[in-house]
């Protein structure tokens, strides 16, 4: 439901507004001054705010300004008994989307509500594709381990080598192989994820590297690998250490000799791939129980690369969490907010798990269930109810 703020000095228009928009099926907050009505703002977001421009306290015109300082995007609707058309073009120029005289004409006003409503709509959807479209796979963080992975990042993801990433889950193993390809020269190619763990052990072959028709019982048609749709840019085998011996065997000669075979299929099929793996395991311990191919590691680590986990870089986590937060709130449409010094401090004394996924996840409770600003307190209360804070 649509939710409109009514901000007018006069109460018979306020309820009178009320009772027509509440019967027109939306949701009506009323202010009788900028100062209530500023207060609104902060603590909620209002598709459309209908604003008389002659009040006592703080005029209209101050209202809009405050509220599009800290919200650009901020649709409001002004009204007034003393309008003209001088008043009309600055109200428009300070960035009102239209100005409507009293008495109001209920027909245009409504008109006048759905249209705002609909430009409302179009500037989130079209803030939300831009973001989709331009968002490149940055590492957030300016400490000393990040740095240094990102001077790795920056050295090796011109050239060809083939790169083996370590980590434990949730530290961004795949945001460093994307980056690794936005960066190369093969960045307008696929790229190709492929997670290890997620496939079974008899359908891994078959997304790897394809497999003709009728070549098992539920082959009904001929279907392309990861190696060949990624042909010409990057296949990033993510959980490579979860791989069974069989799909090793032959990742390794396609290593070798560039080609792939279908399963069930005979013809060599050429690939042009370059080739990024991760793995959240010790994998060195894995070669000695014999579950990893010692030769395949050999073949696929011509690049090292760690990476840290949230708890080994904690001076990165005030910067994590801001940008998180901005993130969520251009994607979920909410109010602005920020966290306060002492919360930002919480965060840095929680002993991460979960790596930078989790605290994602934390500042998504926290965007959702806190006020505009996010304190200590409430830190403590939402972040980890049930885990423990550092030592």
């Amino acid at each position: 439901m649509a939710k409109i703020l009514v901000i007018d000095d006069e109460r018979s228009i306020r309820n009178t507004l009320k009772d027509i928009l509440e019967y027109e099926k939306y949701e009506v907050e009323l202010a009788e001054d900028g100062f209530e009505a500023l207060e609104k703002v902060d603590k909620a977001k209002f598709d459309v705010v209908l604003c008389d421009i002659k009040m006592p306290k703080m005029d209209g015109m101050e209202v809009l300004g405050k509220v599009q300082e800290k919200d650009p995007d901020a649709t409001f609707v002004m009204i007034s008994g003393h309008g003209t058309i001088d008043t009309a073009v600055e109200a428009i120029k300070k960035g009102a989307y239209d100005f409507i005289s009293k008495p109001l004409d209920l027909n245009r006003l409504l008109i006048t509500i759905r249209n705002a409503m609909d430009k409302t709509q179009l500037v989130s959807e079209t803030r939300v594709l831009k973001r989709k479209v331009s968002k490149t796979h940055e590492m957030i963080g300016e400490s000393e381990p990040i740095k240094r992975i990102k001077e790795m990042i920056q050295r090796v993801a011109p050239t060809e080598a083939r790169i083996f990433i370590t980590g434990e889950n949730g530290t961004g193993k795949e945001l460093v192989a994307r980056w690794l390809h936005e960066l190369s020269n093969r960045a307008k190619g696929p790229f190709i994820e492929v997670n290890c763990a997620a496939i079974p052990s008899e359908l891994i072959e078959s997304e790897l590297f394809g497999h003709e028709k009728g070549s098992f019982t539920s082959a009904i048609k001929q279907k392309k690998g990861n190696f060949e749709l990624a042909t010409g840019g990057t296949i990033f085998l993510d959980e490579i250490g979860d791989m069974s011996l069989a799909a090793q065997a032959k990742v390794l000669r396609t290593l070798q000799e560039n080609k792939i075979t279908r399963v069930g299929g005979e013809k060599e099929i050429p690939v042009d791939v370059r080739i990024v793996a991760a793995t959240n395991k010790d994998i060195q311990k894995e070669i000695e129980q014999g579950n990893f191919r010692e030769d395949l590691y050999h073949r696929l680590s011509v690049i090292l690369i760690h990476v840290p986990t949230l708890n080994e870089r904690e001076e990165d986590i005030p910067l994590l969490a801001e940008h998180f937060l901005q993130e969520l709130i251009v994607e979920q449409g909410m109010p602005p907010k920020e966290f306060t010094e002492d919360a930002l401090e919480a965060l840095k004394k929680i002993q991460w798990t979960g790596n930078i996924r989790e605290l994602r996840n934390v500042v998504e409770r926290l965007a959702i269930l806190c006020d505009r600003e996010i304190t200590g307190k409430d830190v403590e209360t939402f972040a980890q109810p049930l885990s423990a804070t550092k030592k």
